[in-house]
């Protein structure tokens, strides 16, 4: 072999290179947790896949990867990606998207494993696995951080290879509200690292947006964000807002549904609402009825003065509580109070070889009676998300539904909710949905509808409407 074909031969194959200055932050980041991305187009997939590469080449047989995303179409995509940047540097493909399992082996032993979590369960299927990398594409189809956390406890190794975990999202998706909780609300901006007060684990928020990526047509693709949805989906998508939440199942609700809190006048009427959740959370919800005299708000309007939302902070994790232990929350909440009524998720209802909840609930003096639990409207009966966004919207500017500002589950669960994928007039239950719930519940309690507009008939050729006799006359002295 000559010289300059043994030069050749020697010179490395560079099939992928970081194209921006965040790409490159990431392949540098010695944080055990980051996020990347926050805007649509910022080369996060290849972020991440230029990371592996690095972490494959230094460490070899020793560096074991696990990629994740919520769907197997969508995990196909990146398996495909993946193809287009290993293949040239002699990586090994087995699997396909249908099998639901894939795996990229590199010519020195390094291995990646794609995987798909469709449900939150299916994180228990890497218990007793070691991976030096775990990625999450997407973080925010994942309507609870549960099954990535489960995750974290699979990074280690007895190698010694330093262990990290990534992941990818943009604001919007069930997920919109614990990303933001997480990597966003500590530092806004990013590039600021926080050290998690029970862990002692360093976390970052490395943002990206289409701007830095240079791969793509950026004037193209940001014409095309531009042509895709509303002005508010476009601001989260193309700018990485956090305060706009793309997709939501209520965008009527704003910043005029929350009430400074005060004690409801005793003449109005009251009640309370609830969702059961145990392993989830469940949610209580206490309302007033305005009569229209005092605080500005119209007669009819219902008003949310109290809230018990039994989660352990975590979100979506309920606190396991006996139903004796609920009732006896709900009486010490609303102890010395006149309610008309209680309504309550139908489930509770339902006996299974022993006393419902309702009735172990009862036994503690807490009544219920069954909620409506219509979801959707069908043949002219108004469902209950309709009931719900037509007091959100009420009449004539003024809602016919408000939270006071220390219903702050309401505030942060509500405006966040998704579309179902498969049934977008109804909401997506893979969300922290169980406050919504219990509010809809309290809404088909007391119907409410605007008032109807009346209809007048057109005019015929030629004709003159008048309103009134005093108009007639003012007509005729005009003609």
């Amino acid at each position: 072999m000559g010289p300059a074909v043994q030069a050749q031969a020697a010179r490395p194959v560079i099939t992928w290179a970081p194209a921006s200055g965040p790409q490159r932050a990431l392949l540098m980041c010695a944080v055990f947790e980051a996020f990347f991305g926050g805007a649509r187009g910022g080369g996060k997939t290849d972020g991440i896949l230029g990371e592996w590469g690095q972490h494959a080449s230094q460490y070899g047989r020793d560096a074991v990867g696990l990629m994740v995303r919520r769907t197997a179409k969508q995990l196909g995509e990146t398996f495909e990606r993946a193809k287009a940047i290993y293949a040239p540097l002699g990586a090994t493909f087995v699997g396909t998207p249908e099998s639901g399992s894939m795996r990229v082996t590199m010519p020195n032993g390094a291995r990646l494993i794609f995987a798909h979590l469709e449900r939150d369960t299916d994180a228990e299927n890497h218990q007793g696995a070691s991976y030096t990398r775990v990625y999450v594409e997407e973080a925010g189809n994942f309507p609870s951080p549960a099954p990535i956390f489960r995750l974290m406890a699979t990074l280690r190794s007895g190698a010694g290879v330093p262990c990290r975990i990534r992941l990818t999202g943009n604001p919007g998706g069930p997920g919109h509200q614990w990303l933001k909780a997480r990597y966003i609300d500590p530092a806004p901006m990013g590039w600021e690292v926080i050290t998690d007060p029970e862990s002692g684990r360093q976390r970052v928020f490395i943002p990206s947006r289409v701007q830095d990526n240079t791969r793509i047509d950026q004037e193209s693709y940001i014409a095309n964000l531009r042509q895709s949805g509303s002005p508010e989906l476009v601001r989260a998508w193309l700018e990485g807002d956090w305060s706009v939440i793309a997709g939501a199942f209520f965008p009527e609700w704003g910043p005029q549904h929350v009430l400074a809190p005060f004690t409801p006048p005793e003449h109005w009427l009251r009640f309370r609402s609830m969702d059961w959740g145990s392993a989830r959370p469940f949610a209580v919800g206490w309302w007033a009825q305005a009569d229209g005299s005092s605080h500005g708000l119209p007669k009819g309007a219902l008003v949310k003065y109290r809230e018990w939302y039994g989660s352990t902070g975590e979100p979506n994790v309920g606190l396991r509580l006996t139903a004796e232990e609920v009732a006896d929350g709900v009486k010490q909440r609303e102890a010395g109070e006149a309610l008309a009524y209680g309504v309550a998720d139908p489930a509770i209802f339902s006996s299974d070889g022993g006393p419902s909840i309702a009735e172990r609930m009862f036994g503690r003096g807490v009544i219920w009676r069954r909620a409506d639990n219509a979801r959707v409207s069908r043949q002219g009966a108004l469902g209950g998300w309709d009931a719900f966004r037509q007091r959100l919207k009420g009449e004539d500017g003024k809602p016919m539904a408000y939270w006071m500002a220390s219903c702050r589950d309401a505030i942060r669960t509500i405006p966040a909710m998704q579309h179902d994928d498969a049934r977008p007039e109804d909401m997506d239950t893979e969300g922290e949905d169980h406050v919504a719930d219990a509010d809809r519940y309290a809404f088909m309690s007391r119907p409410w509808t605007p008032a109807p507009v009346e209809k007048i008939p057109p005019l015929a050729p030629g004709a003159i409407r008048v309103s009134s006799l005093s108009e007639q006359g003012k007509s005729r002295a005009r003609l």
